[in-house]
């Protein structure tokens, strides 16, 4: 590709205490072979040594980094959008790697394609040290899928990893941005933007790594049930609303029966008995009749 056919592409990456991943985030971001790329920084309030970190590397690289108040994710990812000049708008976790060509194959699948609100692709999982989890944990190749509102709000194909999502600017200006009431800005974002009309190509192949430890969001249980609960929320008109919600509900309720037996208790509470499923009756087998987890 020559540079008339290459367009910008901006980065942006919000830290909060991620000062032992920062530095291997925002190197790989550095080390991509695509030539057009705006990398933009800010650090939302940490209590570690997360803005030394990012100060050296960007004293190196010349970076535009802010540092701040914590203020919450979607409102950074907003400010930083707001400074981006890019075409393309690459959110990544300050915990997460992107694997070398990333952008590359993305922009040349994007490229032609206005109809595609969102690339995204497969994953590797990391643990704390950055290390790959057992290849039986690892599921790089799923095949491509093109998904449109109803595929991601129904759940008709395999999710979209938010380690890899690239979001046309325009689509996602069109629909106001991150939800600044919302921080699980993934599932927001692209239920907005296939709302709007636009697809979500994921690309078979991997494009980042997720970093699995201890402070993950997804570890919180009870902040992710009612962010997701929120997003869905949010699309209640949809004829399907009353199923999705309790089918999320059914699932969180099997996961949690034997770790967190108080909270699967007011989880099914939560589910009309005319809404129960397979999961629904398997969580009270569980709940009843299995050890609780520990660790």
């Amino acid at each position: 590709m020559t540079n008339t056919v290459q367009p910008l592409v901006s980065v942006v990456v919000s830290c909060y205490n991620h000062a032992a991943y920062i530095e291997q985030c925002l190197l790989s971001i550095l080390e991509q072979d695509y030539p057009q790329v705006e990398l933009l920084v800010v650090d939302d309030g940490s209590k570690d040594d997360s803005v030394s970190v990012i100060s050296r590397l960007q004293a190196v690289h010349g970076f535009y980094f802010n540092a701040r108040e914590n203020k919450g994710l979607t409102k950074s990812l907003n400010e930083l959008v707001a400074k981006s000049n890019g075409e393309f708008v690459i959110p990544l976790g300050s915990d997460d790697v992107m694997l070398s060509g990333r952008i590359s194959a993305q922009v040349s699948h994007m490229l032609g394609k206005p109809e595609v609100g969102i690339c995204g692709g497969n994953i590797e999982l990391i643990d704390e040290a950055g290390k790959l989890y057992p290849e039986s944990r690892q599921n790089r190749y799923i095949p491509f899928r093109r998904m449109d509102f109803e595929d991601v709000f129904l759940e008709r194909k395999p999710y979209v990893p938010a380690t890899t999502l690239m979001i046309r600017k325009t689509a996602l200006l069109e629909v106001g941005g991150f939800d600044e009431d919302n921080n699980l800005e993934d599932l927001m974002i692209e239920l907005k933007i296939t709302r709007a009309g636009y697809f979500i190509d994921c690309l078979a192949i991997p494009l980042g790594q997720h970093r699995k430890h201890k402070s993950n969001s997804s570890k919180n249980i009870r902040f992710m049930t009612d962010s997701i609960l929120d997003t869905y929320k949010v699309f209640s008109d949809h004829p399907d609303y009353l199923f999705v919600k309790y089918r999320f509900l059914s699932s969180m309720f099997l996961k949690m029966a034997n770790r967190d037996k108080s909270y699967a208790f007011s989880l099914l509470k939560m589910i009309p008995f005319k809404h129960w499923n397979k999961k629904t009756w398997r969580g009270l087998v569980r709940l009843f009749f299995s050890p609780l987890e520990t660790g």
